[in-house]
């Protein structure tokens, strides 16, 4: 098979529920690209992997990661953008909350880009099915992250994005990268583009998150960020070509 246009990939941790209603409607939505959906499950406890493998036998578009043990979203995406074989790659989360049908706008860009300058498509939220205590933190913590590191971004939680593989392997990998993405990519030189996108209620499963945690390691994350970004020096070499001489 030749490289698909587009890799989808879709990070994973106890949805058995969730995936096959969320792969079905990601084949719909990216009818007018030739794609493959990269789908890691992150150690689930549920039926997620056996899901998975089903879904697989029916369709060669869709490829299948296993980690052993749960490692992080962030982790998961890792994995799954270092095996896709796309040049653009796209993600989502794996709780059905991010609607598939969104995915074009964010690899139509990316596809279109004739200055090789576009790095990253990010979606922000609007109209948010989540709790109230839950939109509150997301709004502090995105607030706090703007200040410090000047992203231009509202919403860097959301799990709606689209990059360039390359660019995104070349970023510094840790827990929780996926969520200063934009930062990360600003700070590599790319262009960061941003779209609006809708979100749904949870129809299965429950959050792996909560508050309090994700806010304490937010404080890491981001001081470290910072720092990431602030020792950044960047240079554009131009090669020099020695001289022939008669002799030479």
């Amino acid at each position: 098979m030749s490289d698909p246009q587009v890799s989808v990939v879709i990070p994973m941790m106890n949805e058995a529920e969730n995936a096959a209603p969320l792969i079905g409607r990601i084949v719909a939505a990216c009818a007018d690209v030739t794609f493959e959906i990269v789908a890691v499950n992150d150690g689930s406890s549920d039926a997620t992997g056996a899901e998975l493998v089903k879904l697989a036998q029916g369709d060669r578009r869709i490829r299948v990661l296993q980690h052993p043990r749960p490692a992080g979203q962030s982790a998961a995406v890792h994995s799954g953008v270092g095996a896709a074989r796309a040049a653009v790659c796209v993600t989502l989360d794996g709780d059905g909350q991010n609607p598939p049908e969104e995915l074009p706008k964010l690899y139509g860009p990316l596809l279109a880009d004739t200055t090789g300058r576009l790095g990253l498509v990010a979606g922000q939220r609007v109209d948010r099915q989540d709790t109230a205590s839950k939109r509150w933190a997301s709004k502090f913590a995105n607030g706090l992250r703007a200040r410090i590191l000047k992203d231009g971004t509202r919403d860097t939680g959301c799990g709606l994005k689209g990059f360039r593989r390359d660019a995104f392997l070349a970023l510094p990998f840790f827990n929780h990268m996926h969520r200063y993405l934009p930062a990360l990519m600003r700070r590599d030189g790319w262009e960061v583009a941003h779209v609006d996108v809708t979100h749904a209620e949870r129809a299965a499963g429950r959050s792996k998150y909560n508050n309090l945690g994700r806010a304490l390691v937010g404080i890491y994350d981001l001081i470290g960020v910072a720092w990431l970004i602030k020792r950044r020096k960047t240079q554009s070499p131009t090669e020099v070509t020695p001289e022939v001489t008669p002799d030479g």
